[in-house]
C-alpha cells in the first residue's frame, strides 16, 4: 500500500511538472504578453497546477471507491493515537473553520481593504471565500459521501466531500497570506507560515474529531488553496 501511495505522488509530480512546461512553451509561443507574468510567477503556477492535479486525483479515488480502504486505516491510526486530552483543542480548531466565525471575519476584513484603498486584495478575499462556500455546496451535492462512522461523533450535516471547513479555512487563509504579501512583503514568510498551520489544525481537528475522511480534507485543502491562487492569477493578468 506504501508503495502504491509513492508510486501515485511520483505520477502526479510528473503529470504537473508536464503540465507546467507545456503551459510554459505554450505562453511563450502563443501569449507573449503574459510571458514577463509567468516567468515572474513560476513558483506560483507550478504550485497551482500541483494543487489542481491533487485534487482532481482524490476525487477521483473517492468517486470511484478507491480511496475507502486507506481512508478506514488512517482514520483509525488518529483515532488511537491522538490522546483524547487534546480534543478541546481541536475543537476550538474547528470552530475556527465554521461559517460563524469566517464569514463575519471575511466581511471585516473586506471593508477594512476596501477603506484602505486596496481594491485588488478586497475583490479577492471576496471572491474566495465565496468561491469557496459555493464549490463546497456544489461538490457536497455531487459526491455524496456518508460521513464516518467509526466511532461516536457530532453530528453534521451534508454529505462527507469535501470538508467545507477545511475548504473555506484554506480560501481565506491562502487569500489572506496574498493579501499580507502584497500589503507588506517582508511579513510573506510569516504570513505564509500561518496559514498553513491554520489550515493543517482544521483539516487534522475534522478527523480527529472524526466527522471527515482523510481524503475529504485533502481534497479540500488543495481545492481551498487553489482558488485564491487562481483568482490572483486572473485578476493581474487582466491588470497587465
Amino acid at each position: 500500500m506504501t508503495f502504491e501511495l509513492l508510486k501515485d505522488m511520483a505520477k502526479l509530480a510528473l503529470i504537473a511538472i508536464c503540465l507546467y512546461f507545456a503551459l510554459g512553451a505554450h505562453v511563450h509561443r502563443k501569449q507573449p504578453g503574459w510571458s514577463e507574468f509567468f516567468d515572474k510567477r513560476r513558483f506560483g503556477v507550478l504550485l497551482l497546477l500541483i494543487l489542481a492535479v491533487i485534487a482532481i486525483k482524490v476525487i477521483e479515488d473517492v468517486v470511484s471507491g478507491e480511496s475507502g480502504p486507506v481512508d478506514e486505516m488512517m482514520l483509525q491510526f488518529i483515532h488511537a493515537n491522538v490522546p483524547v486530552a487534546l480534543n478541546g483543542f481541536f475543537e476550538v480548531a474547528t470552530l475556527t473553520g465554521s461559517a460563524t466565525v469566517l464569514f463575519p471575519l471575511s466581511i471585516a476584513m473586506v471593508v477594512a481593504l476596501l477603506f484602505a484603498r486596496r481594491r485588488f486584495e478586497a475583490l479577492l478575499l471576496a471572491v474566495s471565500v465565496i468561491g469557496g462556500g459555493t464549490v463546497v455546496y456544489i461538490l457536497k451535492a455531487l459526491v455524496v459521501r456518508t460521513r464516518p462512522a467509526l466511532w461516536e461523533t457530532e453530528w453534521y450535516w451534508g454529505s462527507s466531500f469535501p470538508s467545507g471547513h477545511t475548504l473555506v479555512v484554506a480560501a481565506f487563509a491562502a487569500a489572506a497570506a496574498i493579501c499580507v504579501a502584497r500589503i507588506w512583503p517582508g511579513w510573506r514568510t510569516f504570513a505564509i507560515l500561518m496559514a498553513a498551520i491554520w489550515i493543517f489544525s482544521v483539516a487534522i481537528s475534522r478527523l480527529v474529531l472524526g466527522v471527515h475522511w482523510p481524503t475529504d480534507v485533502l481534497a479540500a485543502a488543495c481545492i481551498g488553496a487553489f482558488l485564491p491562487l487562481a483568482a490572483g492569477v486572473a485578476l493581474e493578468l487582466r491588470q497587465a
